[in-house]
This record gives structure tokens, C-alpha cells and sequence, in this order.
């Protein structure tokens, strides 16, 4: 059974005000974006794109990576026992569920080491962050996407995709639109918003002891570009509030 851990009790702050007034809507809201990037890319591997232009394209494109950077989000929250903490079992299956359809990414595996990113935000034992020398954006990415994937899951994806393509027959130009190019846009916009932007060091220091900051940008301009992630402080100082509920936590603070 996976155990959820807990940050040090002084880096936990609660609130009453984000109480959801119903218990399923955490539960709710993730089979929705589930449902949503299954149906959307069950269309989308079926549409004919031969006599379209790569910008008619593009708003496809992007739809279908903020359905993927839902997906992660999602298990993200499921980490963190808010999808349905009613039953954890569920809430652990839809953070394993969410993962896998996202990349095939072991959730045990992830749920430990964000568990070692909230004790230990940007220090040397944060699997998040660079490691001293990879500061900028692209080196800290690919410094960042080492230490999630492995061999096994570029396999496992490979096989799947040349399953899709030569058993299923489904065009390349899909697969690669809808399948493979939203999965690593989406990483782009997850490590930039989640992790680049607010965890960078400042030019007065980090603040202990969260080393975090938000963003601070209109409320429907956040939940597009990243589900609310850019308000990172308060996700570090109220881990258990849905990615949903911190614009409110943000205006309350």
C-alpha cells in the first residue's frame, strides 16, 4: 500500500476557507479531465489532417497538451491525497491511472521523490532542482527529465506507438500531433511554470522555508497556463488544497 507522507508539521499551514462543499468534486473534476483527453484524442488519431495546415493545426495542438498537463495535475493532487481523500486506494488508483496515460510514469516512484521536494525545496537532495551548474532553462530541463524517465518507459512507448501505427493503422502525422508532441510540450510547460519560474532563485535569496514563489497573473490567465501551478507559494504552504482552490487561497492571503 503506498503510504502518503506528510511535510514537517512548521512548513503546514491550514485554513478552513478552501472546505469544498461537496466531498466528490476533487473526484469529479479528475474524471472530467480524464474523459476529456480520452475523447479528445480518440478524435483526434481518427481525424484526416492530410488536407490541413500546420495553423489550423497549432489551437489543436495546444488544446491537447492542456489536456495532458491536466492529466499530470491531476496525479499531482492524487500525490498529495486531495483528489478523493475519502478513499485513498481510489485516490492513489487515479494518480496511477492519470501517470501512466500520461507517459507511463511510475507513481510510486514520483509520489517519494515530490514528497523529497516538499521537505527539501531547492537544495541539494531535491530531485527537482538543478544540481549548481544547470541554472538555465533548457539545461535544468534536461537535467530535471533524467531523473523521472528511464529506458524502460522509452521502450514501453515505443512499442506502443508502433502498435498504434502498424496494427492499428493510425497516421503518423497523428500520433505525432495528438500523441507525441502535446506529452513533451506539456513537460516544457509543467517544468516552466511548476518548477523554473518558482523555484529559481530570486535576487534577494530564497524565503525559507518554502524557497517558492508565486506568480501572480489573472486568474483565468493561471488556470490556462498551468492549472493554477504558478501560485506555487501557496501550494507549498497549503499542500493539501486542490490545484483548484489556491486562487482563493492566493486572494485570502
Amino acid at each position: 500500500m503506498i503510504q502518503l507522507e506528510q511535510p514537517p508539521s512548521h512548513q503546514i499551514k491550514r485554513t478552513p476557507v478552501v472546505k469544498s462543499k461537496s466531498q466528490f468534486k476533487g473526484l469529479f473534476i479528475a474524471i472530467v479531465i480524464v474523459s476529456a483527453w480520452v475523447i479528445s484524442l480518440s478524435i483526434l488519431l481518427s481525424l484526416d489532417i492530410s488536407k490541413l495546415k500546420f495553423w489550423m493545426l497549432l489551437p489543436v495542438i495546444l488544446w491537447q497538451t492542456f489536456l495532458y498537463t491536466g492529466l499530470f495535475i491531476t496525479s499531482h493532487d492524487a500525490m498529495h491525497g486531495v483528489v478523493f481523500p475519502q478513499n485513498p486506494k481510489i485516490n492513489h488508483f487515479i494518480g496511477t491511472l492519470t501517470l501512466s496515460l500520461y507517459g507511463l510514469l511510475p507513481y510510486q516512484k514520483l509520489l517519494k521523490k515530490h514528497w523529497l521536494h516538499h521537505h527539501n525545496p531547492a537544495s541539494k537532495i531535491d530531485p527537482d532542482f538543478h544540481n549548481g551548474k544547470h541554472q538555465n532553462f533548457f539545461a535544468w530541463y534536461f537535467h530535471f527529465m533524467k531523473g523521472y524517465w528511464s529506458w524502460g518507459q522509452i521502450i514501453a512507448l515505443t512499442i506502443i506507438y508502433n502498435f498504434a501505427k502498424y496494427i492499428l493503422h493510425i497516421p503518423t502525422d497523428n500520433l505525432t500531433y495528438f500523441w507525441a508532441l502535446p506529452s513533451l510540450l506539456s513537460s516544457l510547460q509543467l517544468f516552466y511554470f511548476g518548477t523554473f519560474l518558482p523555484h529559481r532563485e530570486p535576487m534577494g535569496g530564497y524565503v525559507q522555508p518554502h524557497c517558492a514563489q508565486t506568480i501572480s497573473r489573472p486568474i483565468w490567465w493561471s488556470f490556462i497556463t498551468c492549472y493554477h501551478f504558478g501560485y506555487h507559494e501557496e501550494h507549498h504552504q497549503y499542500p493539501n488544497v486542490c490545484w483548484w482552490q489556491l486562487p482563493e487561497i492566493y486572494k485570502v492571503k
